[in-house]
């Protein structure tokens, strides 16, 4: 199955990630048959938001609530690097469940795009289609 992601769900990435630079910004990829509709911003609740990203839990049960009950799937997650590169680092791998879901990690204008597989990260090729 081919994944794409929408032109708007692209650029609430790149504006959420330059809103919140110094610090990593982050959220949810939300869409169904492998594509991604929205960017949906979440709180980043990690005690060190410049090097980290956390997931505010209750927004990610939430999401997944509401996809139950019919609303968009979560199809993965983005965070922002505000110094490093649009890849997975060190401590993504550490963390990474290998759970299949796409992974976007945005890097100044540069976004990666990632299926965190069994085995580890897998650059995932995408095309960009209309909002």
């Amino acid at each position: 199955m081919e994944t794409a992601v929408t032109s708007g769900a692209k650029a609430t990435l790149l504006a959420e990630a330059a809103a919140a630079h110094p610090l990593e910004a982050c959220g949810l990829l939300l869409g169904a048959d492998g594509r991604i509709d929205a960017a949906v911003p979440v709180r980043n609740v990690h005690p060190d938001p410049a090097r980290h990203f956390e997931l505010d839990p209750q927004a990610l049960i939430a999401a997944h609530r509401a996809a139950r009950a019919g609303g968009p799937q979560v199809l993965g997650y983005y965070h922002s690097h505000p110094t490093g590169p649009a890849s997975p680092s060190a401590t993504d791998r550490a963390s990474a469940s290998g759970d299949g879901r796409i992974w976007a990690i945005v890097a100044g204008e540069a976004i990666g795009w990632w299926r965190d597989a069994p085995d580890g990260f897998e650059p995932l090729p995408l095309r960009v289609v209309p909002s």
